[in-house]
């Protein structure tokens, strides 16, 4: 049997029944105060996450066994031995007041898991650079004295409880507004997550214009608004057909500026393409002697006209069909049905032809600038057949043929004769009524001899 330990007295029961520490209580009172490494909190801190220093109730110092009536159990007195709260703890700026023995630590919590935190926009200046104020100085802790336990072992001294609550701290002035950060950034709302996607789509972000930051935010629309909105967006059909016969009239004037240019350009170019190429055939065929003299089939070219005032040179073709003749800038021959005249070769008689005065090639364009005496030329295979005009009729019916009889009427002449008559439309671009020149030949040369004078000069 082992024999009791030194300096303290067996129990009632002997050392077999609570072994060398002898008295009823001394065994926990022991064990509670040895120190556990793998239970020990943090320095300066406790055991529950839920410890506050405020929840301890204040002890008054003049109250008659205050340290007995608030001693802590022994429990707290090995903690109290392990971790030396017999000083009190350290005031700093770095600790908040209230709480001087508190290991929770939110800002802390707060960095760990997200990092350094920037300060709000809606933080003032002056709360961002105030300095914290020091904590007032804590006064010592009184220590009482080792109050012997049930064994009749001595605790190692320890702090009261009292020496815990710190004073309460001064309030601190209230520090002025400054002007708000404009430049950093609110904490996101919401969870971790929507932290997380807002501090990555912060570069990502294009920044408001100042149309934009200055535009104030409409006000959402009801149903009926909207509908209204709507309606009031669509065209009325009064502009929808204004619309239309807009569009209606700007394509008839596109149509009728192309059928202009047409007209008046195009089928001049045309026409003289194919009475260029007509007279080149005709002559042609003259130097090769490939065509007699003889009766002509209705288009067929048998001539050539110079007007050498006015610098025409047009072939002649048999008919006054528009589109076989007229129409291709060849000067026409009545030489049809009752219309028929004599040919330049005819002893007597009158030789008239028609042509164009406005596009297709408009060979008579100017005649009415002809003045008496001025030379009309009529070449054919065999001789040159020369007039002088002699009279013009400004203006007479389509429907007055006697101005290319034999005779014709008005000319002046009064007997037979070789005449020369030239019709053509007026005024200009209509063909409303009819210009009439007329010449008298003055002179019929061959070929052999040569050009006329009229040519020549």
């Amino acid at each position: 049997m082992t024999a009791g330990r030194p300096g303290h007295a067996a129990g009632p029961e002997g050392p077999d029944a609570h072994g060398a520490y002898g008295t009823d209580g001394a065994f926990v009172a022991a064990v509670d105060g040895l120190a556990d490494p793998l239970n020990d909190p943090l320095p300066g801190g406790h055991t529950s996450p839920w410890f506050r220093s405020e929840n301890i109730p204040a002890v008054d110092p003049a109250a008659p066994h205050a340290a007995q009536s608030v001693a802590p159990s022994s429990y707290e007195d090995g903690y109290a031995a392990h971790q030396g709260l017999h000083q009190a703890p350290p005031q700093g700026p770095q600790q908040p007041q209230g709480a001087p023995d508190e290991w929770y630590d939110p800002a802390g919590y707060q960095r760990d898991w997200y990092g350094p935190q920037e300060p709000s926009a809606g933080m003032a200046v002056a709360d961002q650079v105030a300095p914290v104020a020091p904590a007032p100085p804590v006064p010592p802790a009184e220590e009482s004295a080792p109050a012997p336990d049930a064994a009749g072992l001595h605790a190692e001294p320890r702090t009261e409880v009292l020496a815990r609550v710190p004073a309460e701290p001064e309030p601190e002035p209230e520090a002025e507004l400054g002007p708000i950060s404009s430049t950093t950034p609110a904490p996101a709302p919401g969870g971790r997550a929507e932290r997380r996607r807002a501090a990555k789509g912060r570069g990502r972000r294009r920044p408001a214009s100042a149309a934009e930051q200055a535009a104030p935010a409409a006000a959402p629309m009801s149903r009926v608004e909207a509908r209204r909105a709507a309606r009031a967006a669509k065209d009325s059909p009064a502009v929808i057909a204004s619309r239309a016969v807009g569009e209606v009239f700007i394509t008839l004037g596109v149509l009728m500026l192309l059928f202009v240019t047409y007209q008046l350009w195009w089928t001049n170019v045309r026409a003289d393409q194919i009475a260029g190429k007509e007279t080149n055939r005709i002559q042609d065929e003259w130097a090769n002697g490939d065509r007699k003299p003889g009766v002509f089939a209705p288009g067929e070219g048998f001539a050539i006209m110079h007007i050498p005032k006015l610098d025409v040179v047009a072939p002649i073709a048999e008919g006054i069909d528009k589109e076989k003749v007229l129409d291709r800038g060849m000067i026409g021959h009545y030489g049809e049905g009752k219309l028929k005249t004599a040919m330049p070769s005819d002893k007597q008689g009158n030789f008239s032809v028609a042509g164009h005065r406005n596009t297709h090639g408009e060979p008579f364009r100017y005649i009415n600038k002809l003045k008496p005496g001025d030379p009309i030329v009529v070449e054919t295979r065999d001789a040159y057949y020369t007039y002088e005009m002699a009279n013009i009729l400004p203006q007479t019916s389509p429907s007055n043929i006697s101005v290319i009889e034999p005779i014709p009427a008005g000319s002046g002449f009064t007997k037979p004769g070789r005449y020369l008559t030239l019709t053509t439309c007026t005024p200009e671009f209509t063909s409303t009524y009819r210009l009439i020149v007329w010449g008298k030949m003055v002179d019929e040369r061959p070929r052999s001899e040569g050009k006329p004078d009229a040519l020549v000069g």
